[in-house]
């Protein structure tokens, strides 16, 4: 397998981030946010407030989580130049969470005055997918602790420096710089937004080029790993920044929308994975389409979440509109391990509710039909509220089944790995 890493991310130098460290401090403790507390009580409409709080939130508590689960990295990390970065990352982002601690405790007014009480005072706030997303951040650390391979230590750069700060993080506090400046409001916060997103940059620097390094030395395991993982987290991914009951004006009042949000995690996850040598075209079952706008994903994304085929759901029914359902399926026949299955294989859903589809699979060909096909390899009958419980993970396979909710037939090796060629 033939690789290629970008100039750019062969130029990094572990040294010189350490150096560019030590250069940048600054202090979370002398920010003033004198004005700040003008601005929130004064200035900001109850909606403003109510939007910013939430999306501050996720910031507070999601840096809490890395400065928490960096040690491991630490250890599992081959170089000592790369050891102490993460040293200087993990104090890093103990700054940030005290940084978002100050502003929540002396602008905002919320929890006792200590880390542990704002965080409480504030968990109401956190959305399914951030939930989710750090809950296996948490498991992620654990399983360094234990495996400090080069295949583990990729999956866990990916979900910490790529996902969470690279696709999530950056893209926000971008959106939240430029809100800020347009309104030019909360002069501390904007000061400590603008520190974090240095620190960010450099982190961001490190997890490309240690994972474009571990590339280059086992290049389609490592892909793998790295593809494996981001398909693992999508939905939860996905699911961090949609609002409570979907509240545009969560955003909207801040002065951006959910699209642009989207368009930005997508195009930094896009440059991300470039940046490391992934030949993102090339990959058969990578989750995104990438012969599209990152702002079409991004609305194919919201779509998706929307109708309940991906994320927490609503409560209410899975979502049928033609258009959404079509890039669900293709989605779907994307993300197939077709190379695992015999070439021809055929995947029939037949619902008792809801028009048939099926997929055709030839190997790294893999085509989504709206129809039936005359003798499936597999057919699987089922509800389309359970199709949706099923395919978002809110349902369980053999649980739909022992409750004959589902009902399978066809070849038995290809419905063994049924399962797996999704995930």
């Amino acid at each position: 397998m033939a690789v290629t890493v970008p100039a750019a991310t062969e130029q990094i130098d572990y040294a010189d981030l350490y150096a560019r460290w030590e250069r940048g401090n600054w202090s979370a403790m002398d920010l003033d946010f004198t004005q700040d507390r003008i601005d929130w009580h004064e200035h900001f409409t109850d909606e403003q407030r109510r939007g910013a709080l939430w999306l501050y939130t996720l910031f507070f508590h999601g840096e809490d989580s890395v400065a928490a689960n960096l040690s491991p990295y630490i250890d599992a990390a081959a170089l000592e130049e790369q050891k102490y970065f993460l040293a200087t990352q993990q104090v890093d982002e103990a700054r940030h969470a005290v940084f978002f601690h100050r502003f929540m405790h002396e602008v905002v007014g919320v929890g006792d005055g200590s880390l542990g009480g704002g965080l409480r005072a504030t968990r109401a706030e956190l959305t399914w997918g951030h939930r989710k997303l750090f809950g296996r951040l948490d498991r992620m650390a654990h399983q360094l602790r234990s495996d400090r391979s080069p295949l583990m230590l990729a999956k866990a750069v990916t979900l910490y420096h790529v996902v969470v700060e690279g696709t999530l993080a950056q893209p926000g506090q971008h959106l939240i710089e430029t809100s800020l400046e347009r309104m030019d409001l909360m002069p501390g916060f904007r000061e400590g937004m603008r520190n974090v997103a240095l620190d960010e940059q450099r982190h961001i620097a490190f997890g490309v080029k240690l994972l474009a390094d571990l590339y280059r030395e086992n290049p389609q395991e490592t892909q793998d790993a790295i593809v494996d993982l981001i398909r693992e987290v999508l939905q939860y991914t996905l699911s961090v920044p949609i609002p409570p009951g979907w509240d545009r004006s969560y955003t909207e009042s801040l002065g951006y929308t959910m699209e642009d949000l989207y368009e930005e995690g997508a195009r930094a996850n896009e440059a991300r994975l470039r940046a490391i040598g992934l030949p993102l075209d090339e990959i058969a079952h990578f989750p995104f389409p990438m012969d599209i706008t990152p702002r079409e994903r991004g609305k194919q994304a919201l779509a998706l979440l929307r109708a309940g085929l991906l994320g927490a759901g609503d409560g209410g029914p899975v979502g049928r509109d033609p258009q959404t359902v079509q890039i669900f399926f293709d989605l779907l026949a994307r993300n197939v391990r077709g190379e695992e299955i015999p070439h021809g294989t055929t995947i029939q859903w037949d619902f008792a509710d809801h028009e048939p589809w099926y997929l055709l699979i030839e190997g790294r060909r893999k085509q989504a039909i709206q129809g039936r096909v005359a003798r499936p390899t597999v057919r699987l009958k089922l509800r389309w509220d359970d199709f949706g419980e099923l395919v978002s993970e809110r349902a369980q396979p053999y649980h739909l089944m022992m409750r004959g909710r589902m009902r399978p037939w066809g070849d038995p090796r290809v419905l063994l790995k049924l399962q797996r060629l999704f995930h």
